[in-house]
């Protein structure tokens, strides 16, 4: 098999990185950056920034012309993700969020009106989602959540609880789970709705995070009226479009080279550094724990590129999107564990620090890969797909599976 890419594609690598090099302001690299770790200044930047990828065509590269995007094969779309994440460039989870889950999502279940109201202005970068649907007693078992949408008369009348709500406070609608017959067995019981976020009795309360960030919010839905056209597709066929839409946010093509550039910290470190007078690049222990990394990366990297290509054949990736987030998260967490290793005492240091590296971005990184391989559905529900949907194992056996992976740590799973 050729993994080679095209020279046109090849090109186009190249057209983005030039873009970047003039496009990415001074003071983005100034500020600590990375997941959950915005901050009112990063914000704004953020957000120009996606408005300027609008304008190419390039916040939504995969989209339909006529929807705003530029038409560009799922192959590009790829290079485009690789290049802005490697560059550390100011595209925040928001645009995943918004761009990449919700914006694909109404595009397979949306009407018509909604595909022309929502689409366009996603793609320009004018509007931003956040997902409702986590609640405090429904997190990996989506199913059992709570949230009522009543009918009645032209609107639906929703109230509930949801919670770990990312960017809450900064969007415009929210892409919500809710119940829409309760009398329906679980799967079949709930429906998809876009909810203006400005509607009366919408509360939004902040939830700090381990990094000391707010990202993510508490929202409460207390007879909040919404039309019923923000019904998303068929009533009570909510839970297939949820799935589909957590198969878009389970499979970040762009994973590996947020890795790459974590390990490339790590590796100009280690070889301008000392200790007990030598470089830690000479250390044999150190030099095998980043091969073997490097080697793992090259690894979710394929893994990505294997959902890209489905993509790109008209297919919808599943098991392989669980595939590559359970690979691509643990290995994330690994590389930010051995950076803080290599680094040391140094390693602690939080953003602002006079001796901090890199802007402390490995402390940063071990800090939020504690929720990396939660969020989107655990890890744990990631092994079941893939057995299930992947394997074609039965639901209800059990078995214990015992295996070792890098570092000489044993782990364990059921399904």
């Amino acid at each position: 098999m050729d993994f080679k890419f095209t020279a046109e594609e090849e090109s186009f690598r190249r057209e983005v990185k030039g873009w970047l090099k003039e496009a990415i302001p001074p003071r983005w690299r100034e500020l600590p950056t990375g997941f959950w770790q915005e901050t009112e200044e990063s914000w704004k930047i953020s957000r120009q920034f996606q408005k300027n990828l609008g304008l190419k065509g390039w916040l939504a590269p995969a989209y339909p012309v006529e929807l705003g995007g530029a038409g560009l094969s799922h192959i590009k779309r790829l290079i485009l993700a690789e290049e802005l994440t490697y560059h550390d460039a100011p595209v925040s989870i928001e645009t995943e969020i918004t761009v990449n889950w919700v914006g694909m999502a109404l595009q397979h279940f949306g009407s018509e009106q909604q595909k022309q109201d929502f689409i366009p202005r996603i793609a320009k970068g004018d509007i931003i989602f956040c997902l409702g649907y986590s609640e405090p007693n429904a997190g990996s078992d989506l199913a059992s959540l709570q949230t009522r949408a009543v009918e009645q008369g032209d609107n639906y009348v929703i109230n509930g609880q949801k919670i770990w709500c990312s960017y809450a406070h900064y969007a415009d609608y929210c892409w919500l789970g809710a119940v829409t017959d309760p009398d329906a067995g679980k799967h079949r019981n709930m429906s998809m709705f876009v909810v203006d976020m400005k509607n009366p009795g919408i509360t939004i309360r902040p939830l700090i995070n381990v990094i000391g960030c707010h990202s993510f919010n508490e929202v409460f839905f207390d007879d909040v009226r919404t039309p019923k056209d923000s019904l998303v597709g068929v009533k009570n066929n909510g839970w297939f479009q949820l799935a589909m839409a957590l198969d878009f946010e389970r499979s970040g093509v762009q994973t590996a080279a947020a890795n790459k550039l974590l390990l490339d910290h790590m590796v100009n470190y280690a070889k301008a550094n000392k200790r007990g007078g030598k470089l830690l690049s000479k250390d044999p222990i150190l030099r095998n724990m980043i091969a073997e990394m490097a080697i793992e990366i090259e690894v979710a990297r394929m893994l990505c590129y294997r959902i890209a290509w489905i993509y790109s054949k008209g297919g919808h990736s599943n098991y392989e999107s669980s595939q590559a987030m359970i690979f691509g998260s643990e290995l994330l967490r690994r590389i930010s564990d051995a950076g803080m290793r290599v680094l040391g005492q140094y390693g602690q240091l939080a953003y602002g620090s006079q001796r901090a590296v890199e802007r402390a971005a490995m402390c940063r990184s071990y800090l939020a890969s504690l929720s990396i391989g939660v969020g989107g559905g655990t890890n744990e529900i990631q092994r079941n797909i893939i057995a299930m949907r992947g394997l074609g194992l039965p639901r209800k056996e059990q078995v214990r599976v015992i295996f070792l992976i890098p570092g000489g740590y044993y782990h364990g799973f059921s399904f």
